[in-house]
């Protein structure tokens, strides 16, 4: 995931990419102690020293891979809708079918959400600090679940009129789940929680 910093700076041209192991270890270390940060004290109250500090480098090598805190913070939910995107696509790998996909998504991203509770206040913080990615992380959710539904329609799983609204109705559902049985609680049952929304999906998308 290094590459999502690519050309973040405020000159498109230049390639920020880390080269060698040693800098993508520096851009990870940026990377998750923005995370904490920024999902500790808000966007406004951080500080790019913080960051550096708790990441354990200097300051001159943020400056290597980010312009601003803006760029930083821009970089951070790209690198986290990548991340859940890739729990998703693990999680699908042994399901039998596309509902089963869903029901085993849904538990895994349940899990991670309860794993990096900052990502709730960092994707809602960046409707206003950076709108765009706002935007981006979640049709990209959408994307990713319609692709599936589209998959589950073409094996004729699915009704053939499922499509966008009952993908961005699944992610909806997704997200509030992940916040009440992954952030807000430590002990749900999440695999029971993703058989009681699978049950819901099933009696209401299949033929």
């Amino acid at each position: 995931m290094a590459d999502l910093v690519a050309n973040s700076g405020t000159d498109a041209t230049v390639d920020k990419t880390p080269r060698t192991e040693r800098g993508r270890r520096t851009l990870r270390a940026i990377l998750d102690a923005a995370a904490i940060e920024f999902g500790t004290r808000g966007f406004h109250d951080t500080s790019i020293v913080a960051i550096t500090q708790r990441a354990g480098v200097a300051l001159g090598s943020f400056y290597t891979y980010f312009d601003s805190k803006e760029a930083l913070f821009q970089a951070l939910v790209r690198d986290m809708s990548t991340q859940v995107g890739v729990v998703g696509a693990t999680a699908i790998a042994d399901a039998k079918d596309i509902l089963d996909g869903e029901r085993a998504v849904l538990a895994a991203f349940t899990a991670f959400a309860r794993e990096h509770r900052e990502l709730y206040r960092i994707i809602d913080e960046a409707e206003f600090v950076d709108p765009a990615s706002y935007r981006a992380h979640y049709e990209s959710a959408a994307t990713r679940i319609g692709a599936r539904l589209g998959d589950g329609v073409q094996r004729g799983e699915l009704r053939a009129d499922v499509g966008e609204i009952e993908a961005w109705a699944i992610m909806g559902m997704n997200v509030f789940l992940g916040l009440r049985y992954g952030v807000m609680t430590d002990d749900a049952d999440l695999k029971a929680v993703a058989d009681a929304a699978n049950a819901l999906l099933r009696r209401g998308l299949t033929r």
